[in-house]
């Protein structure tokens, strides 16, 4: 995503692109391998932010695509993960 913004929150990175020609918003998630070498732990995060994103998707407009990158070394539970992707939303569709 070279022409996508960047935002942040403590725990995520969010990057996007918006005008993706579709009727709705495609999302990608990733949890690093350096920051956590076991894969349970990186599927549960993943699983985290994906169910946290699917919760809240009316939040923003269709025609968007998503990157959201966890970059925490501490696993947070699932409230935190859904307030953050929820205010990583809200600040994206505000723009």
């Amino acid at each position: 995503m070279d022409k996508g913004r960047w935002d942040y929150t403590s725990h995520l990175r969010c990057c996007y692109v918006a005008g993706n020609g579709l009727e709705f918003n495609r999302i990608m998630v990733s949890v690093p391998k350096r920051l956590y070498k076991r894969a349970v732990k990186r599927n549960l995060l993943k699983r985290r932010m994906r169910e946290a994103y699917r919760l809240q998707k009316e939040l923003l407009p269709a025609g968007f695509d998503l990157m959201f990158v966890y970059n925490s070394a501490e696993i947070c539970d699932f409230a935190a993960v859904r307030g953050e992707v929820a205010e990583l939303l809200a600040r994206i569709a505000g723009r």
